[in-house]
């Protein structure tokens, strides 16, 4: 059976469907009070981050590894860059090696262009990057005895020094979630330590075992700190600061309170249909942030958030970062052909076998049009009349400062101050082979 045969056409759908109307769409924006940093700004406080950091038992001259992860973090390549730039200015010796567990296919050369894609390469950040699957046993837990490893390049340099964007994790809910911490104990594992981590955290949770390793890791390496970066509900950078071992935890964990308030969400408790134009790993570890469509369907002993409250979720294509794994796709309920025809089988099963995730790489039924999928998620959600349909488009997970949404929800935006109204609703258009004529909404 080829890929095609699974995509169900148009008139299938439109058929089976019934003549089920489309809502009219406007466009939305939410209101939101933000105070980035600018680019030029980034090296100047990217060097006083590293320079913050106690550097007196590296010795002069030492080889410093330098963590940088898949994840599409804004200015990643310049924070990098400004990280190496002032290593190197210190007088040390640095390097740059890929802390992405099994990201890029747990291959080395995978995970080095995965950093390519991010715009991390030796031309831009200025020094060495050396991407090896290869890892090291450092110790083990004490009362669990599960092995700790860590990357053979990062654990044989002088210094360490991971780069990371503290946010809320995907999977599970802690003190200390996605960061520095668990970049160090799986980011920095490689694949091994990876599967280590996830496979233990069906009876150890992730909330418990991170820091746990964290502790052990900070004591066994020379981890000198962490350079945290924390972004805006834009996604633009709004700190960037150097955290010292000693302070990793507690600073990490307030961090993370602060990224939970000014993270963007999607500003309806209730909805009918999502589309989401695209999904990969740059936006999420999980494709689509489940912080942010309310759904962990996948997760290792962990709820669901609370809200939203979505019926269905189109997903329409992957992002081109991601390279082809399509982890995530399982939380969609439709998706596009788009989705089947940029999937590589082997990295989102690498993925999902790594982090014990495998009913997120599940294929939902494939459909060959965007009206076909919009269609029947309409129709496979309850009776609702048209004029109550509450339906959004959004560009991805990330970004929701603009968004489509249906005449119900553009009453309510009208009401509300945290909303503003930037186009009326009108009818849906689509092409002559019936994909969405309107661009993302983030383009609009």
């Amino acid at each position: 059976m080829d890929r095609e045969s699974l995509s169900v056409p148009e008139s299938v759908v439109l058929n089976a469907t019934g003549d089920q109307p489309i809502p009219e769409m406007g466009v939305v924006e939410q209101v939101w009070e933000t105070d980035p940093i600018a680019p030029a700004d980034i090296p100047e406080l990217t060097r006083r981050a590293v320079e913050s950091l106690d550097w007196s038992g590296v010795p002069g001259g030492g080889e410093v590894a330098i963590g940088a992860g898949s994840r599409g973090i804004a200015n990643l390549a310049a924070i990098v860059g400004g990280v190496v730039a002032a290593v190197d200015g210190l007088g040390y010796d640095p390097f740059v090696f890929p802390a992405m567990g099994s990201h890029g296919g747990a291959t080395g050369e995978g995970q080095r262009e995965k950093l390519e894609a991010l715009g991390v390469t030796e031309d831009a950040i200025g020094c060495e990057i050396r991407s090896s699957m290869d890892v090291v046993e450092v110790g083990r837990t004490a009362e669990r005895d599960v092995p700790v490893v860590a990357d053979a390049n990062a654990v044989g340099a002088d210094a360490i020094l991971p780069v990371n964007r503290v946010k809320p994790h995907t999977d599970f809910d802690g003190d200390v979630e996605s960061g520095l911490s668990k970049m160090l104990v799986i980011g920095m594992g490689k694949q091994q330590g990876a599967k280590i981590a996830h496979e233990w955290a069906v009876d150890w949770s992730f909330r418990n075992m991170i820091p746990e390793i964290t502790e052990q890791l900070l004591a066994e390496l020379p981890v000198v700190g962490g350079v945290a970066i924390v972004e805006d509900q834009h996604d633009d950078t709004a700190l960037v600061e150097g955290i010292t071992p000693d302070g990793f935890l507690d600073r990490e964990r307030e961090l993370l309170r602060t990224a939970y308030d000014i993270m963007p969400t999607i500003p309806f408790d209730e909805l009918d249909v999502v589309v989401v134009d695209r999904f990969g790993k740059d936006v999420s570890g999980q494709g689509m942030d489940t912080n942010v469509i309310g759904r962990r369907p996948f997760a290792i002993n962990e709820p669901a958030p609370e809200s939203p409250d979505i019926k269905r979720i189109f997903a329409r294509s992957l992002t081109e970062t991601t390279k082809g794994n399509a982890m995530g796709m399982g939380s969609a309920d439709f998706v596009h052909e788009a989705v089947l025809r940029e999937l590589e089988a082997e990295k989102t099963l690498i993925n999902a076998i790594t982090a014990s995730t495998v009913r997120g790489v599940r294929l939902p039924p494939v459909v060959e049009t965007d009206r076909a999928g919009l269609v029947a998620s309409l129709s496979t959600g309850g009776v609702v009349p048209v004029a109550e349909a509450r339906v959004i488009r959004v560009t991805d997970t990330m970004r929701l400062d603009r968004m489509y949404a249906s005449s119900a929800l553009v009453d309510e935006a009208r009401e509300r101050s945290d909303l503003r109204v930037v186009a009326d609703p009108m009818p849906v258009e689509f092409d002559e082979d019936g994909q969405f004529a309107a661009p993302t909404p983030h383009e609009s």
